[in-house]
């Protein structure tokens, strides 16, 4: 759970043991944990949070760790068995949690200054967790599509369908008058088929997308909305991602290959061709609608690991790293900095001036020479690395069992990067 791009659950909702703000607390537990609450506080610093875990009789740690270790039906059943409270005593919490009112001058403030700013002329909004709602709703509506792109058709973080987030980010935009070049609902061709498919007209989906700025809450309401199941999800999201040009679109698809990006002749779907599109109007790269590099390709310095480095570093620079992780958070980026004799600050802050692969490596050689011996040796070395102790053999044979359980040839780090990547993206 990224706090920074989206706000937690709102405390209203019940979907963790019917408990008021119990959701909230999950969200805000598991972006502790990544370290992505952005500007929210957890646990004991948070007078919301410290109230529910106080009537649980639990800890802010011990919830945390739990939250990571359960999905939400499993968390709330341990919530009910570790807090031992009744329905008649999750009533009277509930109740007397969504009554109450501003209680000192910095509350009453801060409600004052959400009103002002977020929904100026309404006189409903008084409750200490209505102010919440309406900073939460306030801070993340409004996407600009001037300053990024949407996300990928390939995400599913709404609903678990492909093309949703997308079409959200644009509904928000567009109702935030920020939506740029983008095209939302019935404008869309791409919007039309997702819409269509749910059952949702575009009006009834963008008033759902602004009021509900979390991923899980909208999730809800479109799954609720539409009725569709996990069989017939599972066949949109193929369809749409690897959907290509036909006889009659061929030629226009080709034409837009032209004017994206004529050097990529391995584009066959629109979604592909809509992913290189927004990361070249942006100029970034977004490594939640593709893989880095592998790290066998040496076309930098004839380094392995490195053009994936500079992918890596270039995402970080764009906050688009996604699911991967770059420089000390990377057991196998340490190694090719620690090699190359660069810090992963100086790194990230050189590719910020260092726009191309050949720029890369010409700063590399002028600054950071290493002989074709010891970039051989680098090589051999880092390729066939794999986990040296028990901890780490089961910690790759865990993940290999989440992604490919039939692979038994995965003993290097290399390779079960390169695995990872293609399951990743494969759909």
């Amino acid at each position: 759970m990224d706090l920074t791009h989206q706000p937690p659950r709102r405390p209203t909702n019940l979907s963790i043991a019917g408990i008021i703000g119990a959701a909230r607390l999950t969200d805000k537990a598991r972006a502790h944990n990544a370290e992505t609450l952005g500007e929210y506080l957890y646990g004991e610093s948070s007078g919301l949070d410290r109230r529910v875990l106080e009537f649980l009789g639990i800890s802010g740690d011990a919830y945390a760790e739990a939250a990571d270790g359960h999905d939400d039906a499993a968390l709330g059943q341990w919530v009910l068995e570790t807090s031992g409270k009744t329905e008649a005593e999750i009533a009277a919490f509930n109740e007397g949690t969504i009554n109450l009112n501003p209680d000192n001058e910095g509350h009453k403030q801060r409600l004052k200054e959400r009103l002002a700013l977020y929904a100026p002329g309404r006189t409903d909004i008084t409750t200490v967790l209505q102010s919440m709602e309406l900073d939460d709703w306030g801070s993340f509506w409004q996407v600009d599509l001037t300053a990024g792109p949407p996300r990928s058709a390939r995400s599913t973080d709404i609903g678990g369908i492909c093309g949703v987030a997308r079409m959200a980010d644009k509904a928000r935009a567009e109702r935030a008058e920020k939506i740029g070049e983008y095209l939302y609902g019935d404008n869309s061709g791409q919007d039309i088929r997702i819409l269509t498919f749910l059952g949702i007209s575009a009006a009834d989906f963008q008033e759902a997308a602004v009021n509900n700025p979390n991923n899980l809450e909208i999730g809800t309401w479109v799954l609720e909305n539409s009725g569709k199941s996990q069989d017939e999800i599972d066949e949109f999201n193929e369809t749409l991602v690897n959907y290509g040009p036909n006889e009659a679109t061929r030629e226009r698809f080709e034409a837009r290959c032209q004017e994206v990006d004529p050097s990529r002749t391995d584009i066959t779907t629109w979604v592909e061709l809509q992913d290189v599109d927004d990361q070249l109007s942006f100029g970034i790269i977004d490594l939640n609608r593709r893989a880095p590099r592998s790290p066998y390709n040496t076309d930098v310095c004839g380094m392995v690991q490195l053009a994936r480095l500079i992918d890596k570093g270039r995402a970080f620079n764009s906050n688009t790293l996604g699911a991967y992780f770059y420089g000390e958070d990377s057991g196998i980026d340490r190694a090719t900095l620690s090699f190359l004799g660069v810090s992963a600050a100086e790194f990230a802050e050189a590719l910020k001036t260092l726009s191309t692969d050949a720029d890369v490596e010409a700063w590399l050689q002028a600054d950071h020479p290493k002989s074709e011996a010891d970039i051989e040796a680098y090589n051999e070395r880092m390729s066939q690395m794999g986990p040296t102790d028990e901890r780490y053999k089961a910690l790759m044979a865990k993940m290999i069992n989440r992604i490919a359980p039939e692979r038994t040839d995965i003993n290097t780090w290399f390779a079960l990067m390169a695995l990872d990547d293609e399951k990743t993206f494969a759909l």
